[in-house]
């Protein structure tokens, strides 16, 4: 949480980021096996559009409750990981190395400690 806790809710937002995230899950794990797979070009862009659907979805949650989130490193990471998400479409024969990178990204700033997610990159 920001040092000047200006966090905005709402009701149910808890278990729609509970549904979000378990369908951004379930997309990002069928990218991935379309990628590692023999890949059929409908079904990876289906689970590529999936996986930006959620992601965007979940962001644009996340900047609702706290506007500030794109001047900290969190907010920051996820525009890295979108423009990653759209390397992939983008470049496709390097699609599953750029789909590990996401994940790594993804598993470290979002498992590293608040005080580095949430420091501030722009402004104050």
């Amino acid at each position: 949480m920001p040092a000047d806790g200006s966090l905005r809710d709402f009701p149910g937002r808890r278990w729609l980021t509970v549904v979000l995230r378990s369908v951004h899950l379930v997309a990002v794990i069928w990218l991935g096996a379309c990628l590692m797979a023999e890949p059929v070009g409908a079904s990876v862009r289906a689970a590529h559009a999936w996986v930006t659907v959620s992601g965007v979805a979940m962001f644009a949650v996340d900047l609702w409750c706290h506007p500030g989130h794109l001047r900290e490193r969190a907010g920051v990471a996820v525009l890295v990981k979108l423009a990653l998400i759209a390397a992939m479409a983008i470049l496709p024969r390097h699609a599953l190395a750029l789909f590990w990178i996401v994940v790594v990204w993804s598993a470290v700033v979002s498992h590293a400690p608040a005080s580095f997610r949430h420091a501030r990159v722009f402004g104050r």
